[in-house]
């Protein structure tokens, strides 16, 4: 159920993505909502096991999951807070895009191994993120001439979850809190950075804020409810 779950949201962003692709305020919006859900389950969530486990130097894990990010938006030209409409598409190469981004999901997907309850707080993270990601994915992907590559990326990227999952149960799970660590500092890079670069010139717009507040708030309802 989890798998079916897991590539359900990337198709769901794909097919989004595709049909409405041209309506960029809308992928914004989808955007902020979904970093305020992120950012929500990863302080409720995500930090909290990683600092329960009292793991010695658990922290420069939840740095490299930072600057692991940081490294991978090199490859997809920050797809993943959305910045596919700031670059021209032979910027891109599909490649290093697919590389970055399995890589990214993969890395997510690990934690969910040892995962029994469906609907936890963290699967509805990922689930979340993936859609507005997917979105974007499905805006550059429909754009290309060549649309094998396009359906290649797409079954990688919905794959890619289910097999670090997969991967996962063969993992000492002593490992499980640096893994976390990592996915951690993942979303709080992607959040920060979509809830940060939204506010243009620094200056207040309540319609974000909201979207950001709802965000916060069904996060926080997901993390009550697990």
């Amino acid at each position: 159920m989890i798998i079916f779950l897991l590539i359900s949201s990337v198709a769901i962003g794909i097919f989004l993505g595709k049909y409405f692709g041209k309506e960029e305020k809308f992928a914004k919006n989808l955007l902020i909502f979904s970093a305020g859900f992120l950012i929500t389950i990863c302080l409720n969530e995500v930090f909290p096991k990683v600092y329960v486990s009292q793991t010695k130097n658990i922290g420069l894990f939840v740095i490299a999951g930072v600057l692991l990010q940081v490294l991978l938006e090199n490859l997809t030209k920050g797809f993943e807070h959305g910045h596919f409409h700031h670059h021209e598409e032979r910027d891109i190469f599909p490649i290093a895009l697919m590389i970055g981004l399995f890589v990214h999901a993969f890395i997510e997907g690990i934690p969910l191994a040892n995962e029994t309850e469906i609907f936890s707080p963290y699967l509805l993270g990922i689930l979340v993120h993936n859609i507005p990601i997917s979105f974007v994915l499905g805006v550059y992907l429909f754009r290309q001439k060549i649309k094998i590559s396009a359906v290649f990326i797409s079954i990688l990227f919905a794959l890619a979850s289910p097999l670090g999952m997969f991967l996962g149960e063969y993992f000492n799970t002593d490992w499980q809190p640096y893994f976390l660590a990592i996915v951690g500092g993942i979303f709080l890079h992607i959040s920060s950075v979509i809830i940060f670069e939204s506010n243009k010139n620094h200056k207040m717009n309540w319609s974000k804020i909201l979207l950001v507040i709802f965000g916060v708030l069904l996060g926080f309802l997901g993390h009550l409810l697990g």
